[in-house]
């Protein structure tokens, strides 16, 4: 699968997922600074499932009407290790293929999805 790692997505998660083979691209050392409309933008563009524990992005698509299609997935737990997020990350990946067209929130027992809107905002 193709991701974009938001900025304050933690690198270990990012190398474990490109170890898995998806293609993951990462704001930190691509585009680091950027708003995170111009993060969602990206991902859009881009055809990517943006990856993210800002809840933020929630707020873009859904109030705001940004376009988001290509789904979002934030992961909402307490960051306790490097390699924990890492495990967690790349398990929830791993069981699920339907993150495109998704606001999915990732905790660590259970992943809540709710459709994005398909119609953008003018």
């Amino acid at each position: 699968m193709r991701f974009l790692a938001n900025e304050n997505f933690p690198g270990d998660a990012v190398e474990a997922l490109r170890k898995q083979g998806h293609d993951v691209r990462w704001i930190r050392t691509d585009a680091p600074g950027s708003s995170d409309s111009e993060v969602l933008s990206m991902a859009q563009a881009e055809d990517r499932i943006l990856l993210t524990f800002d809840r933020d992005f929630g707020e873009l698509a859904f109030r705001l009407g940004l376009p988001a299609t290509t789904g979002i997935v934030l992961f909402r737990f307490r960051m306790t290790s490097a390699q924990q997020v890492a495990s967690v990350v790349t398990q929830a990946i791993s069981l699920r293929t339907d993150w495109i067209g998704h606001f999915s929130v990732v905790e660590i027992d259970r992943v809540r999805m709710r459709a994005l809107p398909t119609d953008k905002q003018s």
